[in-house]
């Protein structure tokens, strides 16, 4: 017990550093594990607003596979609302996830990220989002942490890599319901942190489930509602993902 924790503490321990940056209404933690021959149908949405401000909505639509045992990728439509716009599609991305040890084998499991965007609007160039997925458990308490670092290329404007964190503390209760908390942020660029007052945190409650359709089909979820805990965080963020896999 006293080796995972340990390991889980090294490996994540900078996420928890205080006063970190809200991430976009629609974003999910992610995790190491792919499952070989998997396919799926993704779906993702989520709201976020302030006091005084608009409400801002994001959405896409995604359908994956598992390539082999260490390889999973992902192709999403993503949509959003907001600024006084209605629904509009907004761009398209890639998402791939490596699974770099076997689950379990060590006190902590570790994946690989890589995430390219190319945006609606092409001045703003590609979007690539990197970095490490861990995870570990003890008992029916599992644990994520997320290091990721997010830059633009070929934009018309200058662009710095930024780094963003994920964490996620979940109770394995049942199969159908799980429950939890999960955390997102953002520090500004990754060798030059912002002054605490600029950067925004958010965290709050999360629940969890899998539903079996029979066969090898199933429906997985997780929604949560997120709260800002420094003023440049939106007051509330309500996230959901539904996942068909088959």
């Amino acid at each position: 017990m006293k080796v995972k924790i340990n390991a889980l503490f090294g490996a994540v321990g900078v996420l928890l550093a205080p006063q970190m940056a809200n991430a976009g209404p629609s974003d999910y933690i992610y995790t190491p594990q792919v499952t070989a021959g998997e396919r799926e149908i993704d779906f993702k949405m989520g709201t976020s607003n302030s006091d005084g401000e608009s409400r801002d909505s994001a959405a896409s639509l995604g359908f994956g596979y598992g390539v082999n045992e260490s390889w999973f990728t992902e192709l999403y439509v993503k949509y959003k609302r907001g600024n006084g716009e209605g629904t509009h599609y907004d761009a398209v991305e890639w998402e791939n996830k490596f699974q770099l040890t076997e689950t379990g084998r060590y006190p902590v499991d570790v994946g690989l990220l890589l995430e390219i965007e190319r945006p609606k609007e092409h001045a703003e160039g590609w979007e690539v989002k990197w970095g490490p997925l861990f995870q570990t458990q003890y008992d029916r308490i599992q644990l994520n942490g997320n290091v990721l670092f997010e830059r633009s290329y070929d934009s018309e404007a200058a662009s710095e890599t930024v780094l963003l964190y994920q964490w996620q503390a979940k109770y394995l209760w049942t199969r159908s319901l799980d429950f939890g908390v999960q955390g997102f942020g953002e520090v500004g660029k990754w060798d030059d942190w912002d002054p605490d007052d600029e950067r925004s945190n958010q965290v709050g409650p999360a629940i969890f489930g899998k539903q079996s359709l029979g066969g090898r089909h199933a429906l997985e979820y997780n929604a949560a509602w997120l709260f800002g805990t420094s003023d440049a965080a939106p007051d509330n963020t309500f996230r959901l993902q539904v996942e068909y896999e088959f």
